[in-house]
């Protein structure tokens, strides 16, 4: 599933829209809208996202094994 995708599912979730999450970030409308047009997201971004609608974010690699890099 794409970056964007679950954004969109947490806002849902949340019951924020698009717009107040730009809002929250300090950032336009417009702005956000091309992100997601194009999935472009930092680790930085998504900690901000996550931070402003009151989430955890963990940006993780996990082998075959299980194990968590």
């Amino acid at each position: 599933m794409a970056m964007t995708e679950k954004i969109k599912i947490l806002l849902i979730k949340k019951d924020i829209s698009a717009v107040k999450l730009a809002e929250l970030l300090e950032t336009t409308p417009s702005n956000l809208y091309n992100k997601f047009k194009r999935d472009n997201f930092s680790e930085k971004e998504l900690l901000e996202i996550a931070n402003a609608l009151d989430c955890k974010y963990e940006g993780s690699f996990f082998l075959e094994s299980g194990e968590k890099i």
